[in-house]
């Protein structure tokens, strides 16, 4: 039988109710879930007064394995749990062999591997031993097109509600980089202070986190998609002229993710918004509303011209192929290009 792989909210539900693994092996792409879990176990192992003698930090890099080994197999010293942490494991010398320990772990240690970026090499045992002794996850990068999605749930948790275009900004905004979105999450928390009502609003986001409700990447898609030349133009100059919000809106990858998903709907056999939604996983109505404009205003055609216009946009932006272009003239070349 498979060991069971553990979600991010059933590792916090566990650790918040007081049961503890002995082993936590936390590896992958996201280090926010990562740092999250492991400030979680600091903050709720041990108390104020157990910490000093029975918590251990390592650092990959300056550690060895042998060392480590030996510190988890002690005993707690007038506590009934000691927590050891390995920091960035990545950066351990033969990590592998840790497997000697995860085969019989020490019940009063709480063992807590980070392996920051990447994950193990499944080839290799410590996995296995881990999987059969304790808990082993791997935090994963949202994708950008669920980060909309994962923002209602992650403002839920916080006792926040968000609006779909509210969410669908600031996905915008922060891209996939979580720890980002935490930050600003932190931010409208302090806004809202005692309120008995969390409600995140466009003109909320505007005047607290900095994205305008009418001049973003949220609304220029859907000025594309409807084919409004001269919205789509104003929100580009808007770029141009406030080099802020044009750093902060990644403009070039919200277009090209909005015309590859276009593209599979061109295929998709059910090009109603239901069929859209199930064929793009959306969550909302709305968000498939600028696809079925685009399916109307579009050909399949001028689509993949579209996403090639884009790559070259990208390339000039970097300052590929000489080019001297600033910004917002890249931008208004494009949606030219895009719309004529």
């Amino acid at each position: 039988m498979p060991a069971k792989e553990y979600t991010f909210e059933e590792i916090y539900r566990g650790i918040t109710a007081g049961n503890y693994a002995p082993v936590y092996v936390l590896m992958g792409e996201e280090p926010y879930f990562i740092d999250t879990i492991e400030d979680l176990l600091v903050r709720y192992v041990l108390n104020d007064t157990e910490r000093d003698f029975n918590q251990m930090i390592f650092y990959g890099k300056d550690s060895n394995v042998l060392e480590i080994m030996n510190t988890a197999r002690r005993f707690p010293m007038m506590a009934k749990r000691q927590l050891v942490i390995i920091k960035e494991a990545q950066e351990l010398n033969k990590i592998e062999l840790l497997s000697h320990y995860l085969k019989a772990p020490v019940q009063s240690t709480v063992l807590v591997i980070c392996h920051k970026y990447k994950k193990i090499d499944g080839r290799k045992s410590i996995l296995a031993d881990a999987k059969k002794s304790g808990i082993v996850f791997e935090s994963k990068k949202i994708y950008e097109n669920k980060m909309a999605g994962f923002i209602v749930s992650f403002m839920k948790q916080r006792s926040m509600d968000i609006d779909a275009k509210s969410a669908q900004m600031l996905a915008d905004y922060v891209g996939n980089n979580i720890g980002r979105l935490a930050q600003e999450a932190e931010k409208l928390l302090v806004v809202f202070g005692e309120s008995a009502s969390k409600r995140i609003t466009p003109e909320l986001i505007e005047k607290n986190v900095g994205i305008s409700k009418d001049y973003n990447s949220f609304e220029l898609v859907n000025a594309i998609a409807t084919k409004d030349i001269l919205r789509a133009n104003r929100i580009a100059i808007y770029f141009d002229k406030n080099e802020k919000a044009n750093a902060n809106q990644n403009v070039l990858s919200v277009l090209f993710n909005y015309f590859t998903n276009l593209m599979i709907c061109f295929y998709s056999k059910d090009k109603s918004e239901r069929g859209i939604m199930q064929a793009l996983n959306l969550q909302w109505g709305i968000q498939a509303k600028d696809y079925l404009s685009g399916l109307y205003n579009y050909k399949a055609m001028k689509v993949f011209d579209v996403i090639h216009e884009i790559r070259l946009a990208d390339a000039k932006s970097k300052g590929f192929g000489n080019s001297s272009a600033g910004t917002g003239d890249i931008y208004k070349e494009l949606i030219y290009k895009i719309m004529h």
